[in-house]
């Protein structure tokens, strides 16, 4: 039985500009084909036992030849496979879709067209500069840059093309810029005309340069602008000067800086999410990851059969609400198992967390962390106390010792364990040290202590800005030889990222 491919538009190069029905193709995808200029994020959606084949071509550097790519397709499908052949931009502006589509339509094979968002419109988006514009142009055209100028004849209509169009978009064009340019002057369109070059357009990387069609060879040289970049000529490109968003420090005040994110990969996606926002490029590197704890929930299993003798439940971490509220599902029960009672939470984003499941916590300090929770809990326990503590399998014990203290009857049950994660410490190590990563953000006192274990020492962080989300984690890191730059006043992750805001 055939299978079915899906020639699919990865989009620009955001990858967050893909389509809903491009994501619903990777979610099926038994084989993905992928370009190298497809954001890797934008594998996420696709299996895990997916087979990934890459096939991305650089200019003179091709992974596989397009013929190759093309049998590749059918000889997948014939397999009976679904298959998502995932390409930049869309698969029908220069993406050689049709090749690989007829290829399959001529072996009798079922495909589908996904589009994608083409960089033709795109990416001069993305640099504030509209490819028409009621008042200045009224036409564009999309054109190849990368017609061989030395073939002898060439294929394109440049008489027509240099002045027959308002705005002219050149893919791939950066290497050809000299004959591009000498053509259009040749042809009538004018030195002075307003141009512009745009490398890693809609990405964070993205760079603009400003020039005109009769210096543009010259200032991409001085600038050593390489692929991939785009090239667009016309009156439109003076419209940045007030169209320019992307790249505007007011609204994304950490453009050009790129942040590593330590956090646990399940519990990155909003720390990244918000720096991106702020127009910073991500790099999501888990220092730790979450399992069960050591005992395997021994402990937490049979502080859930005796539940309703605690008086008290305090959660001091999300994972641990996320985890207990797990096992207590584990043992068919539900929130109606915590009886009469009460809950505290370490802090506004644990508070939320418990809404979920049907909690409203009844303490919530000012300050989040476990002085805060001792402080916010004086004079609300009965004698004797009896509290659990669901948390994590290695934490600090002031909170149980101070509670024990005060004549309270404490059980610390882990409902899970952080540990290092598979990361390629030399690799990091080799960007801390190329001064690729301006801002390394810690989340908890286990993203520091496992970050150093990863990279060997702290050291390998010397010369860059950290960040750390409260006072604990501050101090984790001056104990192991990082002094933070920034400390967040308010101990989540938005008052973490509002910190680096007005500290980088």
């Amino acid at each position: 039985m055939a299978g079915m491919v899906y020639l699919v538009g990865a989009g620009p190069g955001d990858y967050r500009l893909i389509s809903l029905k491009a994501v619903d193709c990777l979610k099926q995808a038994e084989v993905v084909v992928y370009d190298r200029l497809a954001d890797d994020r934008i594998l996420q959606w696709a299996p895990d036992d997916a087979e990934y084949i890459y096939v991305g071509k650089a200019s003179s550097n091709h992974t596989m030849k397009q013929e190759d790519i093309n049998q590749l397709l059918v000889d997948k499908a014939r397999e009976g496979k679904c298959v998502v052949r995932l390409k930049g931009g869309d698969p029908f502006v220069f993406g050689r879709g049709g090749e690989e589509g007829l290829l399959l339509q001529e072996n009798g094979l079922p495909f589908e067209i996904v589009p994608g968002i083409t960089s033709a419109i795109s990416v001069p988006a993305y640099a504030g500069i509209p490819v028409t514009h009621r008042a200045v142009a009224t036409s564009f055209a999309v054109v190849t840059g990368h017609e061989d100028p030395t073939k002898g004849k060439s294929n394109m209509r440049w008489e027509h093309l240099a002045t027959g169009v308002d705005t002219l978009v050149f893919l791939m064009g950066v290497a050809n810029l000299p004959h591009i340019t000498a053509k259009l002057i040749e042809n009538g369109r004018p030195a002075d005309t307003p141009a512009a070059v745009i490398r890693w357009g809609t990405k964070p990387e993205q760079r603009v340069l400003m020039t005109t069609v009769g210096t543009a060879a010259e200032d991409v040289a001085k600038a050593n602008l390489k692929p991939p970049a785009i090239f667009i000529v016309g009156d439109v490109v003076n419209l940045r000067e007030k169209l320019q968003w992307f790249d505007e420090p007011k609204t994304h005040p950490l453009f050009g800086k790129t942040v590593l994110v330590t956090r646990a990969r399940s519990q990155a996606s909003k720390l990244t999410a918000r720096l991106e926002q702020l127009g910073a490029k991500v790099i999501e590197t888990p220092a730790i990851r979450i399992e069960a704890p050591a005992d395997d929930y021994a402990a937490i299993d049979g502080a859930i059969d005796r539940l309703s003798d605690y008086q008290w439940l305090i959660f001091t971490s999300t994972n641990g609400v996320e985890h207990f509220f797990a096992r207590l599902l584990k043992a068919g029960k539900d929130a109606r198992a915590l009886g009469y009672a009460k809950v505290a939470a370490i802090g506004s984003a644990t508070a939320e967390k418990l809404k979920g499941y049907g909690i409203i916590a009844d303490v919530v300090p000012q300050e989040f962390r476990a002085e805060g929770v001792l402080e916010a809990l004086k004079g609300k326990l009965p004698p004797h106390a009896k509290i659990l503590i669901p948390r994590a399998q290695e934490a600090r014990e002031i909170l149980p010792e101070k509670l024990r203290e005060q004549g309270a009857v404490v059980d610390v049950a882990p409902v899970y364990q952080t540990v290092a994660a598979d990361v390629d410490g030399e690799a990091l190590k080799a960007q801390l040290k190329n001064g690729e990563i301006d801002l390394v953000t810690f989340t908890s006192s286990s993203t520091v202590k496992n970050l150093i274990r990863i990279v060997g020492s702290a050291e390998a962080l010397a010369g860059v800005k950290t960040a750390a989300i409260g006072p604990v984690t501050a101090e984790t890191a001056k104990t192991n030889g990082i002094e933070p730059d920034i400390v967040a006043n308010e101990y989540t992750i938005d008052g973490l990222v509002e910190a680096i805001k007005a500290n980088i």
